[in-house]
């Protein structure tokens, strides 16, 4: 047997990998990149999970393309969720330590994907250093998958080495500092080196070949055993270790001695050959010593023989002068073992679980697309529907089309009175409106509830934290709360003001509502009784004056600018572009994407054919309304300036009807809004949750290793002093007991104002708060497209304006008590939004 060293396995411990993936996916992805169901992707990376690192400890060839395959989801994964983001509390434990009699090992909890990658990582090149120590050098087949694994194994410890300050991002395990990585790597690599030497013994190749292997594989061992040797690093190591890489440095250099003095053999150099002999035999017995085993013993054997045979020739035959060993000729160098860069995939048979889900730069590009996607849609809506409701307004002043309406007698109402009357009443009229404000205060009380309930959460994990930190002072080692909740803090803030700004929306709402109440209410009733409510006139009879035709044709027209911009709004909410596509084929090597460019290319071609048509429609308007005032001021004088009750009471009920059909859609998207933000409050109450459970589990693992430690270190009860220690007849002094020596703890490294506020666009991102995070700044997810409808309406907060809409959110009709909100949304819920949205209400 080769007698090579393995690395030994991080030991790990179970997480729930499931619902933490779950509630980071649903509230970072928008229903259009989200795929139609990650559960089963997700189920199946837990289920892999499990198998991978127990497998680990099997130390089979069939381990290894396991194990492989989880790191390959894991690199995955990350490219697509930042690592910082999913907090599951993963805790692994140190490879070298075997803990003591409490059962106590040093480990390490952080709630990272990259830290499950290290960790993950380690192992791979400890299992193949396993798999690899455990193959026969006398099969050719199991001396060539040696060779192989003990390179990767050298390549990924290096590796490990350059990136894991940066992926943990706080002091690791000793068996993850960089000087140990270090050690490992140049371990690897020696011994790789030494499995190509019995590869060429195996081999049969020249004898100078071997020997220039052997010579290298030596200079490699001692390396490794400089490394191996430092102050901070022997402490870590298996008590033989040291000795058996110092006892392979003799051994090796012993055979390159060995096979080079066959050289000199050969050219009848017997002096060189004797001298050398004789050194290969002084260092297989320096081996021998220095491991408490033999090496190579064969070969040992083979130059003992050689030196016997060749001492006897010189003294009998050649008589040559046997020069020192330091005057011959250094032995060549041959070094075939290299550190293999890291490669990925690492499984021959990867599949992505989770394809569906678009790496991290895109996503980020097409959330800032859809920003800026939405800002058009709204921008252009909003002016479309500004000009409307100026319209709406201009022609309820001069009751039009009432006023021109022919009807069956002076008592009858206008058909187009009777028209609103009748639109009020399929609606629902007052009762319908009083309802739906009845049921705002309960879903602002839901929100509220739930922020609270978040609010509550952080300040609980913080207070515990700051007590531990006060009680162990700078043994408490952990990232302090406040640094790692600047963002939760930050978007529960905005959270807030949004919530206070629909509030201030609530009340603009209930003032209009009251100002239209009595005209709403009349609209409402049956027709008779609106008739008996309208004072009686003398407005039943119109004449065809030339004024009044044109006034009918200028109506004709209104309607027709009407229905023109429904279809311009409509085209403007229904307009796409592929953009993932877009952005997935301008993705770099380097994960980067000209975002801003295509944009801006992109929503030129999309919507500047429509910005152009709401440009025209609304200085159509401009010309036609002034028209209508000519035709108007034409229509008066031909039939005298008086005014009566009666048309001031129609331009009352018209102004009420356009109120009416405002409020309504107000009151839909106000309880729209509410029970979005119930979902989007749910997905960050989640993920806060989240992080306090990682949190929890961190905490309890450092004060569980804290605890252990300070047991062990606390010294004995000193025993009562005997009487006779101070007794004047006894003249023997008794020493005092010396202070028992205090080991410091070996704890673990551990477009105008709006009544209901348009939110940003998606979730704010919750975590990432330090600034030394190593991802770059976060895009939160797009909310689905969308127009707000009081995205023009006064509103007395306009310094907070968040473009965006908000989705649909079925599901919400009733309030749960605080505290006991659902961590997923219900089943049957599309964040899609469906229909169209109302006119601005001024």
């Amino acid at each position: 047997m080769a007698e090579l060293l393995s690395v030994p396995l991080k030991k790990p411990s179970e997480v729930d990998l499931v619902t933490p993936l779950k509630n980071l996916i649903q509230s970072r992805y928008s229903t259009a990149d989200k795929p139609e169901d990650c559960n089963e992707a997700i189920n199946d990376l837990s289920k892999l999970r499990n198998n991978a690192i127990w497998k680990t400890f099997e130390k089979y060839e069939s381990s290894l393309e396991i194990i492989y395959g989880y790191y390959d989801q894991l690199v995955s994964l990350e490219t697509k969720i930042p690592a910082q983001e999913l907090q599951v509390p993963f805790k692994w434990k140190d490879a070298f330590d075997k803990g003591s009699i409490f059962g106590s090992r040093i480990s390490l909890t952080i709630a990272s994907l990259s830290y499950e990658k290290v960790c993950i990582l380690f192992n791979i090149a400890a299992l193949q250093s396993a798999v690899a120590a455990s193959q026969s050098v006398e099969n050719d087949d199991g001396l060539k998958l040696a060779a192989k694994l003990f390179q990767q194994a050298a390549g990924i410890f290096s590796h490990l080495k350059s990136t894991v300050m940066l992926s943990i991002q706080q002091d690791p395990t000793p068996d993850l500092n960089p000087d140990t990585l270090g050690a490992l790597s140049s371990l690897m690599l020696a011994q790789g080196q030494e499995i190509f030497v019995h590869k060429a013994i195996h081999d049969n190749m020249k004898d100078s070949i071997v020997a220039k292997l052997a010579s290298q594989c030596e200079d490699l061992y001692g390396e490794c055993l400089k490394i191996f040797q430092r102050e901070n690093l022997k402490h870590i190591w298996d008590k033989d270790w040291i000795p058996t890489i110092a006892g392979k440095q003799a051994a090796l250099h012993a055979v390159s001695e060995f096979y080079q003095s066959l050289v000199c053999k050969n050219s009848k150099l017997i002096g060189e050959e004797i001298t050398r002999l004789e050194h290969s035999v002084a260092l297989f017995q320096t081996a021998s010593q220095r491991a408490g085993k033999n090496f190579f013993q064969e070969l040992q054997h083979k130059a003992q023989r050689n030196l016997n045979d060749a001492k006897k020739d010189n003294d009998f035959i050649y008589h040559e002068r046997i020069p020192d060993i330091k005057s011959v000729d250094p032995i060549g160098k041959a070094q075939p073992a290299k550190v293999l860069p890291l490669t990925q995939p690492m499984s021959q048979n990867f599949k992505d679980l989770f394809t569906e889900l678009v790496p991290v730069a895109v996503h980020q590009a097409l959330a800032a697309y859809d920003v800026r996607k939405t800002e058009i849609v709204n921008t252009e809506i909003g002016r479309l529907r500004e000009s409307t409701t100026t319209l709406n307004g201009i022609l309820a002043s001069l009751n039009l089309p009432a006023a021109i309406e022919v009807t069956d007698g002076g008592s009858a109402l206008p058909p187009s009175i009777l028209e609103k009357a009748n639109v009020v009443s399929q609606l629902g009229g007052i009762n319908e409106l009083e309802r739906m404000i009845r049921e705002l205060p309960d879903a602002l009380k839901r929100n509220q509830d739930i922020l609270d309930e978040t609010d509550r959460m952080l300040n609980e994990e913080k207070q515990a934290d700051d007590s531990l930190r006060q009680q162990f002072k700078e043994r408490w080692t952990r990232t302090p709360s406040e640094k790692l909740t600047e963002m939760f803090r930050s978007n529960g803030a905005k959270y807030r003001q949004i919530i206070n700004n629909a509030v201030e929306a609530d009340k603009v709402v209930r003032e209009k509502f009251e100002s239209h109440r009595d005209g709403i209410t009349l609209l409402s009733k049956s027709p008779s009784e609106l008739e008996a409510a309208v004072p009686q006139g003398s407005s039943g009879n119109v004449t065809n004056s030339s004024s009044v035709t044109m006034l009918r044709q200028l109506m004709e027209e209104v309607e027709t600018i009407k229905a023109e911009r429904d279809v311009i709004e409509s085209e403007l909410k229904n307009a796409s572009f592929d953009m993932k596509s877009t952005f997935l084929s301008a993705l770099s090597k380097d994960g980067a994407i000209t975002e801003p460019a295509l944009s801006v290319e992109s929503l030129g071609q999309v919507y500047g054919p429509l910005q152009k048509q709401v440009r025209e429609s609304i200085a159509k308007q401009e010309g036609l309304i002034e028209r209508i005032q000519q035709a108007h001021s034409q229509f008066v004088q031909e039939r005298g300036s008086t005014t009566s009750g009666r048309e001031s009471k129609m331009c009352q009920l018209a102004a009420a009807h356009d109120a009416f059909r405002d409020l309504l859609n107000n009151l839909k998207e106000g309880t729209k809004f509410y029970n979005d933000l119930t979902q989007l409050l749910v997905a960050f109450q989640n993920k806060v949750s989240d992080y306090c459970f990682a949190r929890k589990t961190e905490k309890e693992e450092l004060l569980k290793d804290l605890t252990q430690e300070s047991s062990r270190q606390a010294p004995l009860p000193a025993p009562t002093q005997p009487s006779y220690h101070t007794d004047p007849d006894v003249k023997k002094e008794v020493p005092p007991r010396p202070p028992q020596p205090s080991q410091p703890p070996q704890a673990p490294q551990a477009p105008g104002g709006v009544p209901y506020p348009v939110y940003v666009q998606g979730m704010p991102v919750p975590y990432g708060a330090s600034a030394s995070t190593p991802y770059p700044a976060y895009v939160p997810p797009p909310m689905p497209q969308g127009y707000n409808p009081y995205g023009t309406m006064p509103y007395p907060s306009s310094s907070y304006n968040y473009p965006g809409g908000f989705p649909a959110a079925p599901g919400y009709g009733q309030q749960p008590p605080p505290g006991s909100y659902p961590q997923q949304p219900p089943s049957g819920y599309s964040q899609q939004p469906q229909g169209g949205y109302p006119p601005n209400p001024w």
